[in-house]
């Protein structure tokens, strides 16, 4: 089977520290968005939801720094290594996303 056969199908087995990390990380997310929904249902000052958005969106950023780093050095490295150079495009591809 090839690469290109299993593109749409890709997993990344983590490890147990790596996991717990991503997940705490997210459930922290999580548990702002709760707060902003809360605060947006009982009326709070929009200059105080604002600052509560611009903290989730920071902490989803360190998210995405974490999991982006984990990426390179384990997934990207791995295809390099095996010859797998598309790697590198797909790498490409998603900083530009990430960067709009």
């Amino acid at each position: 089977m090839t690469n290109n056969e299993t593109c749409c199908h890709k997993t990344k087995k983590r490890s147990q520290e790596e996991h717990k990390r991503l997940v705490n990380r997210l459930s922290r997310v999580e548990g702002q968005i709760r707060g902003i929904k809360k605060m947006v249902e009982e009326d709070a000052y929009c200059i105080d939801i604002l600052i509560q958005v611009a903290a989730a969106n920071a902490a989803l950023n360190s998210f995405n720094k974490e999991l982006l780093a984990e990426h390179i050095r384990t997934c990207v490295a791995d295809d390099i290594k095996n010859g797998r150079e598309e790697t590198i495009e797909e790498l490409v591809a998603t900083l530009q996303k990430l960067m709009k």
